[in-house]
């Protein structure tokens, strides 16, 4: 059972009967990843953002966690706000989590945006975490946020957005070494890819074109597994096409949410 933690969350949109979207980070990051989103979010739902347990204003206990403990804390935060059913979008870890609550809880998921996130564990994939985790047991988030902010924004991208880059490298920097080797000890061992038949809700795979943690194919192979999944690659992004490429992929989740994409 997921041991009950704090979770930090934060609401945006109408305060009304308007649906729920439930937004869930990557690691190393926190919910204002998101805030590209938001203008064009707010126009139709009431937007719960949430701090990944380990990140950045949530609590961090001490890991390993497991996807069962990540599941268990969206579960209980929808509880707390009185969310039924909500929309799900989730980047990379926040993907991977999407995906097993669409899988353990079908119930309560109406739509799943999964992006630039795999669900399975080679093991290439397990080494490349296995030496990040080393690196970052002796010389904490300092030790990987060059190498963590080149796979995630496309380089031209960088060059023109010196600011943003420098936010993004606080936020990684902030991010608890206990969180982070909590969560990557989760993702080293993710193993749904198997299970993606039985994944019974509507579905879009979003991915960039230069994401290696994610690749294209890979994610193709996903949505194939998928009964009925959507997928489409971002051109000219990486790792966070949600921040490197906005206008597209504010574009893509709001046809699949069937919103007006213009902006606010």
């Amino acid at each position: 059972m997921s041991t009950r933690v704090k979770i930090f969350s934060r609401v945006d949109g109408p305060d009304s009967a308007a649906p729920w979207i439930v937004l869930s980070n990557s690691l190393a990051a926190d919910h204002t990843m998101w805030d590209a989103q938001i203008p064009l979010l707010i126009k139709r739902f009431r937007v719960l953002r949430y701090d990944t347990r380990g990140h950045g204003a949530s609590d961090v206990p001490l890991g390993p966690y497991s996807f069962e403990d990540l599941i268990g804390d969206v579960i209980a935060l929808m509880d707390s706000q009185g969310i039924e059913r909500a929309s799900f979008m989730g980047l990379s870890l926040g993907g991977m989590t999407g995906v097993g609550l669409a899988i353990s809880h079908p119930e309560r998921v109406s739509r799943l945006l999964c992006c630039d996130a795999r669900v399975d564990s080679p093991a290439e994939f397990r080494k490349g975490w296995d030496d990040r985790s080393a690196i970052v047991r002796t010389k904490g988030m300092a030790g990987i946020v060059h190498a963590t902010v080149e796979r995630w924004l496309a380089s031209p991208f960088r060059a023109a957005h010196p600011a943003v880059v420098a936010r993004i490298m606080e936020m990684i920097l902030r991010t608890p070494t206990e969180g982070w080797l909590g969560c990557a000890s989760a993702i080293r061992t993710i193993d749904y890819l198997g299970q993606l038949p039985r994944l019974a809700v509507e579905t879009l795979y979003v991915v960039g074109e230069h994401d290696t943690g994610a690749p294209p194919d890979v994610m193709r192979a996903m949505a194939a597994a998928t009964p009925g999944a959507c997928m489409n690659v971002i051109p000219n992004a990486a790792h966070l096409p949600n921040i490197d490429a906005a206008a597209e992929f504010n574009a893509l989740i709001g046809r699949f949410l069937g919103m007006d994409d213009k902006p606010a």
